[in-house]
């Protein structure tokens, strides 16, 4: 495994522990595919730091869980938004 990827999977691994932020924001702050950081997550990251890979499979455990909660709000905040932009433009 070449080096910028050793290193990227142990800076994504640093980072959701620190931050406890979801694949889809690591992605954006990486500059990276979401396909990039599960692989570098999951596969990768297991075979380099394995205790950094169960603090973070925790966080991504919650996230999974959690997942309908952020999708249920974030259609109740799109409604509410297209519902205000009708009201203010008749």
């Amino acid at each position: 495994m070449r080096d910028y990827i050793i290193k990227r999977a142990l800076d994504l691994g640093y980072y959701f522990v620190e931050n406890k932020q979801t694949v889809r924001q690591a992605a954006k702050v990486f500059d990276i595919s979401k396909s990039t950081v599960h692989k570098d997550i999951t596969e990768r990251l297991p075979e380099i730091d394995s205790e950094l890979f169960e603090q973070v499979r925790e966080i991504l455990d919650i996230n999974l869980s959690e997942r309908h909660i952020r999708g249920g709000l974030a259609t109740k905040k799109k409604y509410q938004k297209s519902k205000k932009s009708t009201h203010e433009n008749p």
